[in-house]
């Protein structure tokens, strides 16, 4: 009688196509997704390159790489959060919010690109500069091609504000990819923290509750990397 052979290469196929399947059933890309689980130190950032500040269309890189844009408030903590997450003091940190007035392309790993949006309300800007952040950056997200998601950052304490939810409607009309972030989580107890997730992803309508960070503490660099991971996946997958 003989007897069947189970070897590695005979299962593999078959349960890596499973594997797929429940994943995309669930709309997780499934090699994202193995990345934040099993090999998250492959996110990791070493390689960085400043390619300028732009504002206008005829300004930016052209490079076919995905981009990544950050926005927030301009006292939500960006430029900050930037600099923790590359770990390397690129995306400066001014005293006055609202400091950074165009859009900065880091290329990440020969891989990406983030934008570093400029703040948006900030008081302290005549309106007519205002009028023309609002609409360069609205032209950007209306008409990059290679926008592959935006980032979205969050005082935890207090909440999305009106511009946010304005802008978080304007990406849903788009279509664009959205992530939500909350920031300066070690301001706010835990149980705190989980309630206020909760809102967030009520408020804006995301489908899971938004990525949680501490640039204090540390807390929730990896899962951002893996995030953006995901995001980028995605776009190239299209």
């Amino acid at each position: 009688m003989s007897s069947a052979t189970w070897t590695r290469s005979s299962r593999t196929p078959w349960f890596a196509n499973w594997i797929r399947t429940y994943l995309r059933r669930l709309e997780i890309n499934p090699r994202a997704w193995i990345r934040r689980r099993w090999l998250i130190d492959s996110v990791e950032i070493s390689e960085i390159s400043f390619r300028g500040s732009a504002l206008k269309p005829s300004d930016r890189p052209r490079e076919p790489f995905p981009q990544i844009a950050v926005a927030g408030r301009s006292n939500v903590g960006k430029s900050s959060l930037l600099n923790w997450l590359l770990r390397q003091n690129l995306a400066r940190v001014a005293k006055a919010p609202g400091k950074t007035r165009m859009l900065n392309f880091f290329l990440i790993n020969q891989s990406y690109f983030l934008v570093d949006l400029p703040g948006y309300g900030y008081a302290k800007v005549g309106r007519a500069l205002k009028e023309e952040w609002g609409r360069e950056l609205e032209n950007y997200l209306a008409t990059e091609d290679r926008l592959a998601g935006v980032i979205t950052l969050v005082d935890i304490r207090h909440g999305p504000t009106d511009l946010d939810l304005g802008l978080q409607e304007m990406l849903l009309a788009q279509g664009t990819e959205r992530l939500v972030v909350l920031t300066k989580a070690d301001k706010i107890n835990r149980g705190k923290r989980a309630s206020m997730q909760l809102k967030v992803q009520k408020e804006l309508g995301l489908a899971r509750p938004p990525s949680v960070v501490s640039v204090k503490t540390g807390e929730g660099r990896k899962e951002l990397l893996g995030s953006i991971d995901e995001l980028v996946d995605k776009w190239r997958s299209r």
